[in-house]
């Protein structure tokens, strides 16, 4: 059975340590695209392709060297300031 688009996006966010609202921001310019879907919004066939076409880039980016998974920079900023604890 085909996972979900949620499905797929959750995977997403976990392998690249991206926030939900940066990742809907640069894959459809929409901050509250993973908060809607796990609320409940079905999403249409341009949105689908745009989310798909955005983690398989930066997949591809990541593995050419290109970017590095960075995670949330709340996260990192507090990690640093008390000496490597998260």
């Amino acid at each position: 059975m085909e996972r979900s688009l949620l499905q797929r996006i959750e995977a997403f966010l976990k392998e690249s340590a991206m926030p939900p609202s940066v990742f809907g921001r640069a894959a459809v310019r929409d901050p509250r695209l993973v908060g809607d879907l796990r609320g409940g919004r079905e999403p249409g066939r341009q949105i689908i392709c745009r989310t798909e076409h955005f983690m398989n880039k930066w997949r591809a980016d990541r593995d050419a060297g290109r970017i590095a998974a960075v995670g949330d920079l709340r996260t990192r900023a507090a990690r640093q300031a008390g000496g490597g604890r998260a």
